[in-house]
């Protein structure tokens, strides 16, 4: 639901009621993620996607169910060996679907609209809905911002909206799950065992997260650079473009980037925020630039690291920073020559080559082609090498 956050709440300023069908699961080969979601307004219009459109016929009827009788139901659709034209997945996964209608009838209708206003600016934001439960919870919805939103009740460095039906134990359960979640970027579910006060046979949450997209810092303001900006972009990145040198870092040079910045690269590097989603480029291909920012890099918790260079280069570099005291540990995180072998020549086609490393590392892919490989297309939903999605 969150990744509608922009144009759901343009439909709720406008008054509208909608109803909104949000992938809680997924299992086998699924073209969407949890947190994939699907939106109808009571006028029919819909925005976003569940699947590669083999259910999404039906999940649009389940939408227009939900505005009329304003249930709140769970949906699961998988490939049917019968009929393979069936309603169903052809791919052969399964997916389990939540359908929520946003009405003026709906319990959570305002926690609902605070959490898509929330992240439609930008904000850290969870939302926690009861998937699997009782009947009562249905429906119900908790909001958790993170330091730095107003209003809710606060906890710690945390503030929630909301609630799961009246049951104080239930939301501080809810609200620690969530911010767990928060922290890493991270959409999926929570299973809580029996408890005899509010959920004697268990219960499932789902927990839905929208964070600011992660980091790109590209050093180095070569052509190539401008190029994988571009890239970068594309994936979701806020991409920021880094070199001493002010003449080459400039805005014509790199319409694309959310920010240049003329700086030393690792003075630029210990003053700037990065956490664990951070991937930094090194495309500075000079040894009084790559030295020192790869010996501050290497040892900060950034999800990859990586450097331009030949394999003669990569020699060259690799006995500089032993030099400089980084250990075999710190230089094993080193990704160079960066990018995968694609034979690349041109600026675009090197900005693929190293894009699909930085995916391969986020989803633990082998980078080897499909055709031949018996490897499982798509991987679990939880993220590999500490890279989250945006």
């Amino acid at each position: 639901m969150l990744d509608l956050a922009t144009e759901l709440t343009a439909w709720a300023e406008e008054g509208r009621d909608f109803a909104v069908a949000t992938v809680v699961a997924v299992g086998g080969s699924a073209p969407r993620g949890p947190g994939a979601a699907l939106a109808v307004d009571a006028e029919g219009t819909v925005i976003g996607s569940v699947s590669g459109g083999c259910v999404e016929g039906a999940v649009y009827e389940l939408c227009a169910q939900a505005l009329t009788d304003g249930e709140t139901v769970l949906q699961r659709f998988g490939y049917s060996d019968e009929d393979a034209f069936a309603v169903g997945l052809t791919c052969g996964g399964v997916i389990d679907i939540l359908v929520t209608p946003v009405t003026a009838r709906s319990p959570a209708r305002a926690v609902l609209r605070s959490a898509l206003s929330a992240a439609a600016e930008g904000e850290p934001t969870a939302v926690v809905r009861v998937v699997r439960g009782p009947s009562e919870l249905l429906g119900q919805a908790l909001l958790v911002r993170a330091e730095g939103a107003s209003g809710g009740v606060r906890e710690g460095a945390y503030a929630y909206d909301g609630g799961l039906g009246g049951h104080p134990d239930l939301d501080r359960t809810a609200v620690a799950e969530a911010r767990a979640m928060l922290d890493g970027g991270r959409t999926g579910t929570i299973e809580l065992s029996a408890d005899g006060s509010h959920c004697p046979d268990g219960l499932t949450l789902l927990v839905e997260t929208k964070v600011p997209p992660p980091r790109m810092i590209v050093f180095g303001a070569i052509d190539f650079a401008s190029a994988l900006v571009r890239a970068g972009k594309f994936l979701g990145y806020h991409v920021t473009v880094c070199d001493a040198r002010p003449v080459f870092v400039t805005r014509a040079r790199f319409p694309e980037a959310d920010e240049i910045v003329v700086d030393w690269p690792h003075r630029y590097l210990r003053r700037t925020a990065t956490d664990h989603r951070t991937v930094l480029c090194v495309l500075t291909h000079d040894a009084k630039f790559d030295i020192p920012l790869l010996k501050e890099a290497l040892r900060m918790p950034v999800a990859f690291v990586g450097a331009m260079g030949s394999r003669r280069t990569h020699a060259e570099r690799d006995r500089r920073l032993r030099e400089v005291g980084l250990t075999e540990r710190e230089l094993a995180r080193l990704r160079s020559p960066i990018g995968l072998d694609l034979g690349a020549r041109t600026p675009e086609e090197t900005a693929l080559s190293i894009v699909a490393e930085i995916v391969a590392a986020r989803r633990g892919g082998t980078g080897v082609p499909l055709t031949g490989s018996d490897a499982p297309i798509h991987r679990d939903a939880g993220e590999r090498g500490a890279v989250v999605a945006a």
